[in-house]
């Protein structure tokens, strides 16, 4: 077998390999050992294999990773959700399907403090469904909009995803965390007005307060408004710092952090044990997401060697008169693979086949990495698998089957169609605050 044919055999081996419910990093690490092995040799093999975790680890951007994980852990032991989630019951009551979309902004906020969309998910789904449910809202409505808005946090910086794209592609890592703002909150601003008009046409979906109830909720609104400024501190210190220039992405992240364990011991939120399960599930998350992208880094050494990526380069450049249908196929591709695989893997395995492929149509790569992640975002909802709905089927139980839960996301997962769409058409959106950052 030659080499270029072994190099894309070997993709569908790791495909393969996770379908058997391999871990993720192993199936890459054991793939590229072998293959750099029967390529090369085994001495070739050793020495890549005994080099990657060193040079990988010691990359300074990538400290930017457990920095973020610390701040969202932090916030969430703080009990920074509860106080975003109730800040935007009270504001957002009155309108049709009001508790709906308080779920929703509370996790645009909360996604600005986390960077975990499953940490996002679960802690949305603590609060507002059990809300919604005892409301009388309609159950696909109340578990699809938590499990699809805490998607937000994959593209709303701090992102853990964009920080790893950065590297993986060479791009400034400042300029991709800016650059998901705007589709971020474009995302939410369409989950918004899709509750809204299916709560108008449907009002049985979401019974309305009545006015005694809306007049109580009123005289708190103000004082609402004073439990959210650790909210606003971080994002301050965390995309200000950054579209400002003051912060580089792994200094941020220490900002974050920072300022989440000051504003968290201020307020008397958080022990020593909060602290200590902070830190844990930072150092444990970092950890994963190190193993595969150590894996990922050997991979890409095995399709280059094997000529893979310089012949799909080849085969791209023939459409460079119409880069478009390379992005609707690259679309199909991601959404294919969303429905199968966990998203740090989709990502980590297509990155060193598609990013060739891009720099050879020269499309831009921070507008690249904001739709790699946002249809990365769309897997965690979408069936058969869809991690941020079986985060929420834990936390509901019993009370709703899962594919009422499918149900609801499927809505929201019609206007991901729609805000793909305005990014895939329109990359100045995305470009916008980037590139005031020159």
């Amino acid at each position: 077998m030659d080499a270029l044919t072994f190099g894309l055999t070997t993709l569908g081996i790791i495909l393969g390999l996770i379908a058997l419910r391999v871990p993720i990093g192993v199936a890459l690490g054991v793939v590229s050992v072998l293959g750099l092995a029967y390529v090369r040799n085994f001495n070739v093999a050793w020495s890549i294999l005994r080099e990657t975790p060193f040079t990988f680890a010691a990359n300074w951007d990538l400290t930017a990773i457990p920095m973020f994980l610390l701040m969202g852990a932090i916030a969430n032991h703080s009990g920074i959700s509860t106080a975003l989630f109730r800040a935007a019951r009270l504001w957002f009551s009155a309108l049709p399907g009001g508790l709906a979309v308080a779920a929703n902004m509370a996790s645009v906020g909360f996604a600005a403090a986390c960077g975990s969309s499953l940490a996002s998910a679960a802690a949305m789904g603590r609060l507002a469904i059990p809300e919604m449910l005892r409301a009388g809202y309609d159950r696909a409505l109340a578990t699809g909009v938590v499990a699809s808005a805490g998607t937000l946090a994959a593209v709303i910086p701090p992102s853990i995803l964009l920080v790893l794209y950065g590297v993986f592609a060479e791009v400034s890592i400042s300029r991709l965390l800016v650059a998901g703002v705007i589709p971020g909150l474009l995302t939410g601003l369409a989950y918004t007005m899709l509750i809204l008009i299916r709560c108008w046409m449907n009002p049985q979906l979401a019974p309305r307060l009545d006015d005694n109830e809306l007049q109580t909720l009123k005289a708190e609104r103000m004082r609402s408004l004073r439990e959210i400024w650790p909210v606003i501190a971080l994002i301050g210190g965390v995309v200000g710092g950054l579209y400002s220039g003051i912060v580089t992405p792994t200094e941020a992240g220490a900002v974050g952090a920072a300022l989440a364990l000051l504003i968290a011991v201020l307020q008397g939120r958080i022990n020593m044990e909060g602290v200590a399960a902070s830190l844990k599930e930072s150092m444990s998350a970092t950890a994963q997401i190190f193993f595969v992208g150590m894996g990922a880094v050997m991979y890409t050494r095995l399709l280059s060697l094997t000529g893979v990526s310089g012949l799909l380069a080849d085969m791209m450049s023939g459409f460079a008169g119409d880069p478009i249908l390379v992005i609707l196929a690259i679309s199909a591709i991601y959404l294919i693979l969303g429905m199968f695989l966990d998203p740090l893997g989709i990502m980590l395995i297509t990155m060193p086949v598609f990013l060739p492929m891009i720099k050879a149509l020269g499309l831009d790569l921070i507008w690249f990495g904001i739709i790699v992640v946002k249809y990365v975002e769309i897997g965690m909802i979408t069936p058969p698998l869809g991690m941020n709905v079986f985060v929420v089927k834990s936390v509901v139980g019993d009370k709703v089957p899962i594919w009422t839960i499918y149900r609801g996301v499927g809505w929201f997962l019609l206007a991901e169609v729609f805000v793909m769409a305005l990014l895939i058409i329109y990359p100045q959106i995305t470009l916008f605050l980037p590139e005031l950052m020159r």
